[in-house]
């Protein structure tokens, strides 16, 4: 049996797109960066971010308080952010719900280093490794431990970057009102089948 042409061609998956609700992610970036902020701004006061001034070049100049202050924050800000777009988008589903709070937390990255670039510092010591500077403008060169310093500023900011887009994602996650485990998503199926 000779088989033709049309019997090798595999068929088409249709593929549906998620809503994308940018009200939502709006709203959910700028709560982020105010509660990130007003955490970092409750830090300086209390004296857990006094190495938010400072350049840090050896860890062990980075106090626990300011530890404590950054990473809360640093969750708890876009976890709130995450969990406000996720609310305000309503789709109930914990796919197209994190996916509201992931784009929120990209652009609360691009306002808080815009912010940054403009001498934000009281957003804490993490955010100080993301922030823009001018092109052509050159690094001065104070003392020989700038080089630690700045290595020090970015991976601080990496793991900004990175507690951040993981509270985001549990934010979103929660919003969505599905259980927060992993096996969930294949019983869905299973009982939609």
């Amino acid at each position: 049996m000779a088989m033709t042409h049309t019997e090798h061609i595999a068929p088409r998956t249709v593929i549906t797109r998620w809503p994308v609700d940018w009200s939502a992610i709006w709203v959910g970036a700028l709560a982020a960066v105010v509660v990130a902020l007003i955490i970092a701004l409750i830090g300086v006061a209390v004296g857990a971010q006094h190495a938010a001034m400072t350049r840090i070049v050896r860890w062990r100049e980075f106090g626990l308080g300011s530890l404590i202050f950054t990473v809360f924050g640093t969750f708890l800000s876009f976890a709130a952010g995450g969990w406000i777009a996720g609310r305000i988008a309503g789709l109930g589903r914990a796919e197209p719900t994190i996916l509201h709070a992931a784009i929120a937390w990209l652009l609360g990255v691009i306002l808080i280093m815009g912010a940054g670039s403009f001498g934000g510092a009281a957003f804490g010591p993490w955010y100080r490794g993301i922030a823009l500077r001018a092109p052509g403008i050159p690094v001065a060169v104070e003392d020989p431990d700038t080089a630690r310093a700045a290595r020090n500023a970015a991976l601080g900011g990496v793991a900004a970057l990175l507690l951040g887009l993981t509270g985001a994602v549990v934010g979103g996650w929660m919003a969505s009102g599905e259980p927060m485990t992993l096996t969930y998503y294949r019983s869905r199926a299973r009982r939609a089948a």
